[in-house]
C-alpha cells in the first residue's frame, strides 16, 4: 500500500510558510482566517481501491453502500482516473453512498463533476454534505432519467425534498454540480447557473460525501472543497 507523502502549509500573520499537503487521497491547503481547501482527482490511487480516508455506508439491509472504486478511463475529466460507483443492481431506496473522513465543516463551498454512465430505473448522482452519519445529511442531486435537479435532508434514512426544479441534463456529457452553504442559506448550482437558494436550519456541521441510488452507474472527478468561517 503506498503510503501518503504529505508537506504542510500555514499562514501566519506576516510571514508565510508555504506549504501543501499531497496525499494518495488528494489535496489540501491552507489560508488565512481558518480557511482551507481540500481536492481529489484520484490520480495518485490505484485502480479497484478507494482513497483511505473514503468510508462506504451502510444499505438499509446492511450490505455495503454501493461498489466504489477508482477506475481508468479515457472519459476522465482529469485523466486517467475517476471514481465510480459500479453497482448495477439495487431497490428504490438503496442509496449507495460514501463519507470522507476529516471533512467535517459547516460554511463551505462543495462540488464535483458527474457522469451518468447506466441505469434503468435510476441514473446520475450528487453531493452530501454536513453528513453527521451515513443516515442523517444534505444531498443534492442530479437524474438525467428524471431531467431534474433536488435539494433533501435526510433524516434517519428517509429523503425529504427541500427544493426540486426540472432540468435538460444531457446523458452523454459531464456536468458539475456546486453548492455553496453558509449559515442556514443553501445555494445549489448546475454547470455553473444556480438552481437553488434556500434557507434550512436542521443540520449544522458534519462530513462531505458522494451519493447515487439503485441501480445508477456514475462516474466523478475533481471533487473539491473549501471550508470557511
Amino acid at each position: 500500500m503506498m503510503r501518503a507523502m504529505l508537506r504542510c502549509s500555514i499562514l501566519y500573520g506576516a510571514q508565510l510558510i508555504v506549504a501543501l499537503c499531497f496525499a494518495s487521497t488528494g489535496i489540501s491547503s491552507y489560508a488565512a482566517g481558518g480557511e482551507a481547501s481540500m481536492s481529489w482527482n484520484f490520480d495518485a490511487v490505484s485502480p479497484g481501491r478507494l482513497p483511505d480516508a473514503f468510508k462506504v455506508g451502510r444499505l438499509y439491509d446492511g450490505r455495503p453502500a454501493g461498489d466504489w472504486q477508482v477506475l481508468e478511463t479515457s472519459d476522465a475529466v482529469s485523466a486517467p482516473h475517476v471514481l465510480a460507483q459500479l453497482s448495477d443492481k439495487g431497490a428504490e431506496h438503496a442509496y449507495k453512498m460514501f463519507l470522507i473522513d476529516g471533512t467535517e465543516s459547516s460554511n463551505l463551498e462543495l462540488s464535483v463533476s458527474f457522469r451518468a454512465v447506466g441505469g434503468k430505473g435510476d441514473m446520475g448522482g450528487g453531493l452530501i454534505w454536513r453528513a453527521v452519519d451515513d443516515r442523517n445529511y444534505y444531498l443534492t442531486r442530479a437524474n438525467p432519467l428524471e431531467q431534474n435537479i433536488r435539494l433533501y435532508r435526510v433524516d434517519k434514512g428517509v429523503r425529504k425534498m427541500i427544493a426540486n426544479q426540472d432540468q435538460t441534463i444531457n446523458v452523454k456529457s459531464w456536468h458539475r454540480l456546486r453548492v455553496l452553504m453558509h449559515g442556514c442559506q443553501i445555494q445549489v448550482f448546475y454547470d455553473d447557473s444556480r438552481v437553488f437558494n434556500v434557507c434550512d436550519k436542521s443540520l449544522t456541521t458534519g462530513k462531505i460525501g458522494l451519493w447515487t441510488k439503485s441501480d445508477a452507474v456514475s462516474y466523478f472527478d475533481d471533487l473539491e472543497l473549501i471550508v470557511r468561517k
